[in-house]
């Protein structure tokens, strides 16, 4: 029998029956046939993720010139090729070929270290093949990617599921989903006959209490728990993912809790659910704040540069009556504006801060100027299952029938978890059963000894019971066994002998601290005469309630101090989960965030944008969470105004990544999540988050520092030499001289890049804001144009003979190269560097230059002895107003 649907993921909906699917998928309980088997690899390809190709150094070098900045340099270049410029053109040219090859080469190697941490989603897979269709089928260990539909595939305690399965066995099956939902608690799987829309359990064996209450929970989704601890357990938020909810479907990606189960392959490789989820159209990045600032300042800058040429030629034209041989001169000037350095130095810088926390940290920064934006977040929103918690429930409390804490209540709830996994033969405790056995063993010195009770029988956990129980010889009791059944509190307690007034006062004692975000389990008793039939679930019945116990999430080992360094920087924290609003706020008390009123989704589904905006700003933690809605979230926080981090690993997080500013996983997060995120961090905890945000204000620091005594001084250099150059009857500077001192500037600068911030520059978020940097640079720039236009004026009054070009230009030359040493020095805002170093030789260089022989040759001469104390005058002053307008931009705050 020859299998070719049309679709293989089509399957995945199917409302067939498991023969039914078993015939459509060509294949039988007894497995595939191995030929059959390698057709249809063939046919269908291995069973592995679309594979994303690490793009080679050329493509990322070219794709460097798309930023904008870089564009106008090469424009320029090209417009100085034209006039024959050629020492400008060649200049420019190297600084945009350093440019790109430094980010290329960052990029490219950060991408070579992220595609490192790829891993399939498992590595073998245990499946029944059979040699020929006569031969008895045999389990054989097979590599993932040769799973093909049909398979049928069996599943034990911690194993990766390798495909989308149909379920066709399972005993005690739970699934950890929080990959692909974010559930923290691990879900019940069990195979069914016939699936609906809801795909429910069969109820009709039920008692009227366990139907009431799975009609309950099928107007919304599944429980999210084993034991369906609670009623608010069944509150699952609106628009949740039908697909991942469906019981009788195991999705790859997930792992298996506990339990086992067999089932057969219906999609594979790209078809899977789990690969489908990263094709979503609208899940498209948007653009981040480096964008909107670092592009903001350039574009800014890029309009003055492109109407100064025609300006400056139609002002000499006008008043001079000069033509096209100021065009030199005209691009000269735009260059003179042009921060060249600007991508070399935000290039280096963010690559050197990469590279340090890539070796000091242990931190992936796959995208350069996602580092910048790690120093502007100034709120971060994160799940709390596996970031805040550590994905396992821990033993809060064990409570008597009246609220008295009582450890023989663990006691027994620890006897249930023990004998049950043993006696049944699971091949693991449940996650909860677990936390109950450390507790126990913790709590009492001798622990739990096997042989102090004679186990008899065991009935395992189902999701229809929602409760255990075992069977025990009763000490001392010759022919009596005592049951002990563990269990959802209502389903419990619907079995015990209790009064109204009890059961009201136990279910209200249950309610309270699940409203305290705790999960809880009632504990029960019966003994019951030895019988020779085996026990069942009719037996569970006229039970005598012992008490209750409550379990928690474990908390991350870091996490309460890695909120607090997070706090202290200015960054608030924002909790966005699909878990219950009572689990949310207590995770976060106890870790020292204070939730305030817990907001559910179902609460703000009806605001528009501009509302929710306002409760987002306001609120800090959102319960019953689905991908839609924390992409969203996500969204309304940034065009609010905030540089907006998303801390996710799983497939359920995409939408909320890729709508972030800087998206950012843990080196555990499923491999498409790895492949969306911009930061990887070092471990599953928040420690290196904060020393990313540390490297990322070191950064920003260093980029607004260059951006602000760079701008500063070109601009009162392009004012200056504009009006110079309308009222003198020669140009000001020729372009030779002007290029000369754009490259000795431009040299100084690169110390800008090995400037250590000063600590006040890394306790708030720091973001370059263009309005604001613009703002300070045309206030220092006027006052670097007035000191110029002195000189200018001392000029004229030392060199007598203002024909006499060679010496103005040696004067303005050289005054041009102090002033921008001082600049420098006195509106540096780090430590390091070499600084004060670089600006020294900077000044000597402006000195000594024109009486080098090397000043004859780009047209300077030798200057009067008078004009050096009057230049030392004029620096003076200029030196002390720079002083002043230092102190007043760091009181205002300006960066």
């Amino acid at each position: 029998m020859t299998w070719a649907p049309e679709r293989i993921s089509s399957l995945q909906l199917s409302r067939s029956t498991p023969l039914q699917l078993l015939r459509s998928l060509g294949s039988g309980p007894r497995g595939l046939v191995e030929s059959d088997a390698e057709t249809r690899l063939v046919r269908y390809g291995e069973n592995v993720l679309p594979a994303r190709r690490v793009p080679s150094l050329p493509i990322v070098f070219l794709r460097s010139l798309r930023d904008p900045f870089t564009a106008v340099l090469a424009a320029l270049a090209l417009v100085s090729t034209l006039v024959a410029a050629w020492a400008t053109a060649s200049v420019i040219a190297v600084l945009v070929v350093v440019s790109c090859a430094l980010r290329a080469a960052g990029e490219h190697r950060a991408d070579r270290s992220a595609a490192g941490l790829r891993e399939l989603v498992a590595s073998t897979a245990t499946v029944l093949r059979r040699a020929t269709a006569e031969a008895a089928p045999a389990s054989r260990e097979i590599p993932v990617g040769e799973v093909v539909p049909g398979d049928v595939v069996r599943l034990a305690p911690g194993d990766l599921v390798p495909a989308d399965l149909r379920l066709l066995r399972a005993t005690g099956l739970t699934m950890h989903q929080a990959a692909l939902t974010g559930e923290s608690a691990p879900v019940a799987k069990y195979p069914v006959d016939e699936p609906s829309a809801r795909s429910a359990p069969p109820v009709a064996r039920a008692s009227p209490a366990e139907a009431r209450a799975y009609d309950r929970g099928a107007q919304e989704c599944p429980v999210e728990s084993a034991y369906a601890l609670d009623d608010q357990d069944l509150d699952r938020p609106e628009g949740c993912d039908q697909d991942f909810d469906r019981p009788e479907v195991c999705f790859q990606g997930s792992s298996v809790a506990s339990g086992s189960g067999t089932g057969v392959v219906i999609a594979t490789g790209a078809d899977t659910r789990f690969a489908r989820a990263d094709r979503l159209p609208e899940h498209d990045r948007r653009t981040t704040a480096f964008d909107r600032s670092v592009h903001g300042v350039s574009w800014i800058l890029i309009r003055f540069m492109l109407l100064t040429p025609p300006l400056v030629l139609m002002a000499n034209a006008a008043l001079r009556g000069r033509g096209l041989e100021t065009l030199p001169f005209a691009v000269a000037v735009a260059v003179g504006l042009t921060p060249e350095m600007l991508p070399v130095i935000v290039t280096t810088t963010l690559a050197r801060g990469a590279s340090a926390l890539a070796r000091e940290r242990r931190v992936i920064v796959k995208r350069l100027p996602a580092l910048h934006d790690l120093g502007a977040v100034d709120v971060v929103c994160l799940d709390k299952t596996g970031t805040l918690t550590q994905d396992r429930p821990v033993l809060d409390r064990a409570l008597d029938a009246s609220g008295t804490p009582d450890d023989s209540v663990l006691h027994w709830a620890a006897v249930n978890s023990l004998w049950t996994v043993r006696l049944a033969e699971l091949p693991s405790a449940d996650a909860l059963d677990e936390a109950l056995l450390d507790a126990a063993e913790e709590r009492f010195a001798e622990g739990l000894d096997a042989l102090e009770y004679d186990a008899v029988a065991a009935l395992p956990f189902d999701p229809v019971r929602r409760l255990s129980t075992a069977v025990l010889a009763t000490p001392h009791r010759l022919g009596h066994h005592t049951l002990v059944v563990k269990g959802a509190v209502e389903d419990v307690l619907e079995r015990c002998l209790l009064t109204d007034d009890e059961r009201a006062r136990t279910t209200e004692l249950a309610d309270r601290l699940a409203a305290d975000g705790l999960r809880v389990l009632a504990v029960a008793l019966a003994e019951r005469p030895a019988t020779g039939r085996p026990f069942t679930a009719q037996d569970e019945r006229g039970l005598t309630l012992k008490g209750l116990v409550a379990l928690r999430d474990a908390t991350a080992d870091t996490a309460a101090a890695a909120l607090a360094a997070l706090a202290d920087r200015g960054i608030e924290v924002k909790v966005l989960t699909g878990d219950h609003p009572g689990t949310a706020a207590r995770a976060c008390r106890d870790l020292g965030l204070a939730p305030g009123h817990v907001v559910t989704a179902a609460s703000f589904d009806a605001l528009d944008d501009t509302e929710l905006a306002e409760l987002a700003d306001s609120s800090t933690v959102f319960a019953r969470c689905s991908p839609a809605h924390k992409a969203r979230l996500v969204r309304v926080l940034r065009e609010r105004g905030h540089v907006t981090g998303f801390v996710g690993d799983g497939v359920n997080d995409l939408p909320a990544l890729r709508a972030s500013d800087v998206a950012i996983c843990p080196p555990e997060a499923v491999d498409v999540a790895r492949e969306t995120a911009d930061v990887v961090l070092a471990a599953r905890d928040l420690t290196s988050l904060d020393h990313a945000v540390v490297a990322g204000r070191a950064s920003a620091a260093g980029i607004a520092g260059y951006l602000r005594i760079t701008l500063s001084s070109n601009l009162g250099n392009v004012i200056a030499m504009l009006t110079a150059g309308l009222l003198l009857p020669f140009l000001p500077m020729l372009p030779s001289q002007v290029l000369v001192q754009n490259l000795c500037f431009d040299a100084a600068q690169l110390a800008f890049a090995y400037e250590r911030p000063r600590a006040a520059a890394l306790r708030l978020p720091l973001a370059l804001r263009p309005r604001e940097v613009l703002a300070s640079v045309t206030g220092f720039g006027v006052l670097n144009a007035a000191a110029d236009l002195a000189t200018f004026a001392v000029l004229v009054w030392a060199v007598s003979d203002t024909r006499a070009q060679p010496a103005f230009h040696a004067g303005w030359f050289t005054e041009n190269l102090l002033t921008q040493a001082l600049v420098m020095v006195l509106l540096r805002t780090g430590r390091g560097g070499g600084i004060p170093t670089t600006a020294g030789v900077l000044a000597l260089t402006g000195l000594l230059l024109p009486l080098t022989p090397l000043g004859p040759l780009i047209g300077m001469a030798a200057l009067p002895l008078a004009y050096y104390p009057l230049l030392a005058l004029v620096l003076a002053l200029y030196a002390a107003a720079l002083r002043r307008g230092a102190r007043l931009a760091r009181r205002t705050g300006t960066p």
